[in-house]
C-alpha cells in the first residue's frame, strides 16, 4: 500500500440540518425556512425600486454560514532496517508494514468515534501515511486547513515538512494507548525546541498543540479552530456605522477587528436605511404578512407580552399593574419589527452575510422605524444568525468567535459591578434559543429607557452556567469565566436581565476588568477560546481557571 493512499472514505459531521459528504464553504445563498412560513415556490424576490429587494411572499429567510473544518489525518512512521550489532531502530512499536497497517485500522476507527460526537461542522480527510518528506510536503500542500500527525515515527525533517505554518496543525501521540510513539518521546527537545533549549515556533505550533492518547482533547481543539476559521474574513452589515462602545466613530476597535481578524464591514447609511423602510411599508403584501406573523409570534406558548411600562417599575408591571389599553399600541410595534426584520434580512442577504449589527439603536432606527431592534435582533439570533446592537467592535468579535465555538446564539450584555462573587449583566435585546434549540419563554415589553417598540424580557434557565467574555477596548486581552445563573431578577434596568454566580475568583474579575460589553452563552467554552485566542496571538486571563 502506498504510504500516502487514501482509504476511500472521509469522516464528516455535521450539525442537524445539513447533509452531504462535507460542509460547503457556503452557497451564496442558503435560505432556512422558520416556524410560521408559508410554503414557497419559484423566486423568492421581487425589487421595489433601486436595490432594495423584498419576497412577494415572507419566506422567513436567514442566511446562516458556517464553514466546516477540514482536517487531514497523517500517519508519521518509518521502517527501520536490521542492521547487526548496533543500535539500529529508535523507539516505537510499528516495526514492520502489518504493524503499520493495523495501526491505520485503529486510527480511522477512533476518528470515527471522535467524530461522532463532534458538535460542530467538522471534515476529516481520508488518512494518508508518510515516511518520507517528500511525501510530508505533498501532503501539508493539500487543501485542508491543517494535519493532525499520528506522530508514530519519522524523522524530524518529515515532521517539519507535514506542519505549515499558515496552517492549523497538532499532534497525536501515543502513551498508555499503544502502540509506542517515537514523537512522545522527543516532540518537546527535537520538533519544538530543535535541540536548543527555547521553543522556536515550529509549524505554527506550542505545546499545548500535542495531545496524548485522549480524542475528547483533540475534539475541544478542532472546536476551537472551527471557531477560529469560521470568524477570519466575516464579514458584517454595521447600520449606520461600524464603531466603538469607548469612543463611537473615532473608536479604534472597527480597524483593530479588520487587523486582527479580517473582519469586514458593510456600512449601510441611515439615508439609505430610512429608503429600505419606506419601500417596505409601501408593499402592502410584505406589511400584512408581517403583521399576521407578528401576531402569531406573540400568542406562542412561552411568550407574555405586556403593556406600556408608562411611570411603573418593571416589578409593578410585570405583577399585572400596566394598562390594558396600551396592549394595540405594542401589536404595532412588534409588527414594525417583523417589517424591519425583513428589511434586515435583504441587507443580509445582498451582502452574503448571516451577521449584522445596528448603531445608535436608542435613537435613530427608532425613529425611522417607528419600533426598536431589539426583537428583531432576537429573532435573527434564533434562526442561527448573529444580530448586535450597538455596533461595539471591541465585543463583536468575541460573540462572532463565540457563537462559532458553541454552536448556539449569544447574548452581547452590559456588565454591572460584580460583588459578593455575584455579577448582574442586562440588555434590551436576548436570543430565547440559547442552548441553540429550545426556546426559553420570555416577556415582550417596551424597550426600558424609552418606553418604546418591542424588547424581550428572556427568562434564562436557572442553574444554568454560562461562558462570560469581557475583551478589552484595544483587543490585547480579553477576560473569561465561567458563571451560573440564579435568577432573573425585575429590576429597573435593560429588560432582559440576569444575577449570575461567577465560579471564579470576583475580587480578581474586579480588578483585571477592561472594556465595557460582554458576550456570554450557555455552556462553558473557556478553554476553547482560550486555545483560539493564542493562535491569534490575544491575551486571555481566565479567573475561572
Amino acid at each position: 500500500m502506498s504510504h500516502s493512499e487514501e482509504h476511500g472514505h472521509s469522516h464528516s459531521h455535521h450539525c442537524s440540518g445539513c447533509c452531504g459528504t462535507r460542509a460547503p464553504e457556503f452557497s451564496r445563498r442558503q435560505f432556512i425556512a422558520g416556524t410560521g412560513a408559508a410554503a414557497l415556490g419559484g423566486a423568492l424576490l421581487h425589487h421595489l425600486g433601486g436595490s432594495t429587494a423584498f419576497a412577494d411572499t415572507l419566506p422567513r429567510r436567514v442566511l446562516k454560514q458556517d464553514k466546516a473544518l477540514r482536517k487531514q489525518q497523517v500517519l508519521a512512521y518509518a521502517i527501520a532496517s536490521y542492521q547487526d550489532a548496533t543500535s539500529w531502530r529508535g523507539w516505537g512499536g510499528l516495526i514492520t508494514e502489518s504493524h503499520v497497517e493495523a495501526e491505520r485500522v485503529k486510527i480511522r476507527s477512533e476518528l470515527d468515534a471522535m467524530t461522532a460526537k463532534a458538535d460542530f461542522l467538522l471534515e476529516m480527510l481520508p488518512l494518508k501515511s508518510a515516511s518520507s518528506v517528500e511525501e510530508a510536503r505533498t501532503i501539508a500542500a493539500e487543501d485542508h486547513d491543517g494535519v493532525l500527525i499520528f506522530g508514530a515515527g519519522g524523522s524530524t525533517g518529515l515532521m517539519l515538512a507535514l506542519a505549515d505554518p499558515n496552517k492549523y496543525n497538532l499532534m497525536f501521540v501515543r502513551h498508555n494507548s499503544g502502540p509506542a510513539y517515537l514523537w512522545f518521546e522527543i516532540v518537546h527537545p527535537r520538533f519544538f525546541r530543535r535541540e536548543t533549549d527555547a521553543p522556536q515556533g515550529t509549524g505554527g505550533m506550542d505545546y499545548g498543540d500535542v495531545v496524548v492518547d485522549d480524542y475528547d482533547e483533540v475534539l475541544w481543539r478542532l472546536r476551537a479552530l472551527h471557531g477560529l476559521k469560521n470568524i477570519r474574513g466575516k464579514r458584517v452589515v454595521a447600520i449606520g456605522a461600524a464603531i466603538g462602545w469607548d469612543k463611537g466613530r473615532g473608536s479604534e476597535a472597527p480597524k483593530r477587528a479588520q487587523e486582527l481578524w479580517g473582519l469586514e464591514y458593510a456600512e449601510i447609511p441611515y439615508d439609505e436605511m430610512g429608503q429600505r423602510i419606506q419601500a417596505a411599508r409601501a408593499n402592502a403584501a410584505l406589511v400584512k404578512q408581517c403583521n399576521d406573523l407578528a401576531r402569531e409570534y406573540l400568542q406562542q406558548p412561552g411568550i407574555t407580552l405586556l403593556p406600556r411600562q408608562q411611570q411603573l417599575t418593571t416589578a409593578e408591571l410585570i405583577a399585572g399593574a400596566g394598562s390594558p389599553d396600551t396592549l394595540a399600541e405594542m401589536y404595532t410595534f412588534a409588527e414594525k419589527a417583523f417589517l424591519l426584520t425583513e428589511v434586515f434580512r435583504d441587507l443580509m442577504e445582498e451582502n452574503e452575510t448571516d451577521a449584522i449589527t445596528v448603531s445608535e439603536c436608542m435613537g435613530t432606527i427608532i425613529t425611522m422605524s417607528e419600533t426598536t431592534a431589539c426583537l428583531s435582533l432576537t429573532l435573527i439570533n434564533d434562526e442561527g444568525g448573529l444580530a448586535f446592537c450597538e455596533s461595539d467592535f471591541a465585543v463583536i468579535p468575541s460573540g462572532i468567535l463565540l457563537h462559532y465555538i458553541s454552536g448556539k446564539p449569544v447574548f452581547l450584555c452590559n456588565p454591572t459591578f460584580p460583588h459578593n462573587n455575584t455579577i448582574t449583566v442586562a440588555h434590551c435585546t436576548a436570543p430565547r434559543k440559547m442552548d441553540g434549540v429550545n426556546l426559553e419563554s420570555m416577556h415582550v415589553r417596551t424597550h426600558f429607557e424609552s418606553d418604546y417598540g418591542v424588547a424581550p424580557k428572556v427568562a434564562f434557565r436557572t442553574g444554568q452556567n454560562m461562558t462570560m467574555l469581557a475583551p478589552d477596548f484595544a483587543s490585547e486581552r480579553w477576560l473569561g469565566y465561567e458563571a451560573t445563573v440564579l435568577d432573573n431578577p425585575e429590576l429597573d434596568i435593560c429588560t432582559s436581565q440576569i444575577n449570575l454566580r461567577i465560579n471564579g475568583d470576583g475580587n480578581r474579575l474586579l480588578q483585571e476588568k477592561r472594556g465595557f460589553h460582554c458576550m456570554s452563552c450557555y455552556g462553558n467554552y473557556l478553554q476553547e477560546v482560550g486555545y483560539a485566542l493564542n493562535k491569534a496571538k490575544v491575551g486571555w486571563l481566565n479567573i475561572s481557571a
